[in-house]
């Protein structure tokens, strides 16, 4: 899919990958971007700052993105795009990390992005098209060590996106999930060790993939593409991959 003339909505919008991705669909072309985010002041600011239409949201209530939803379409028409992206960390082991983090993350990171494709979706199947991006993580597609609520519900996302690109392909629907590594914003893991990450890209260079992948319709977006290969690894020899992650596990707490 092309961004000229089309309309989008980001949630998680307000800094880091949302407001990146605002200014690389506007900069190819899209006819309007919805910026929707939990901080009013700060969603307000990117959407001033940008030029777009800020507006504030709690994606784990569902409520909250019907409504987006509602006024997006009422002032715009259509939704051409709903970025699913808001997130956040959630450190901790099983016995570590307390119910209501688990909750928490599961809310955020697998509800909001059922909840958006709940609300977005009959419009966009009535037209006959239209794009669902969810944001999740490489942790969800390999792990993050120390990290089980984050890795587990990222997973879920993955697998999310997954159910949707089969079950709606074929209304003309795309569908693809994020997956980078670290990225340079708020979340971005402090250290580069352990198999933590590649590297820590800038959020601008994480756009560029987007829109690229989108253009293409890939499944994937891999802003690391090293990931690619760690993925192929892991299906040849899922053994052999967790023996290598307890490894890693083993040398992080040296």
């Amino acid at each position: 899919m092309e961004m000229k003339d089309k309309v989008v909505v980001i949630t998680g919008g307000s800094g880091g990958i949302g407001k990146a991705m605002a200014k690389a669909f506007l900069a190819e072309g899209a006819k309007s971007i919805v910026l929707a985010d939990l901080h009013e002041d700060a969603v307000k600011a990117a959407a001033a700052e940008i030029g777009c239409i800020g507006t504030v949201c709690d994606v784990t209530k569902e409520a909250d993105i019907i409504s987006v939803v509602e006024q997006t379409l009422a002032s715009e028409g259509q939704i051409d795009l709903f970025c699913s992206n808001a997130g956040a960390g959630g450190n901790g082991l099983l016995t570590e990390a307390a119910n209501e983090v688990w909750q928490g993350q599961w809310d955020l990171h697998v509800m909001s992005h059922l909840y958006a494709a709940r609300a977005v979706l009959p419009s966009m199947i009535e037209r006959g098209e239209g794009y669902l991006l969810n944001t999740a993580s490489a942790a969800g597609l390999l792990a993050a060590i120390g990290s089980g609520p984050y890795t587990v519900t990222k997973a879920a996302a993955v697998k999310l996106a997954e159910f949707l690109s089969i079950t709606h392909g074929d209304d003309g629907i795309g569908v693809s999930v994020l997956c980078p590594q670290g990225v340079n914003t708020a979340m971005a893991p402090r250290s580069l060790g352990d198999g933590q990450t590649d590297g820590i890209i800038e959020p601008e260079q994480l756009a560029q993939t987007v829109v690229e992948c989108i253009r293409e319709g890939r499944f994937h977006v891999l802003p690391h593409p090293e990931v690619e290969d760690y993925v192929r690894r892991k299906g040849d020899d899922v053994d052999r991959w967790l023996l290598g992650m307890r490894r890693l596990r083993r040398k992080s707490q040296d």
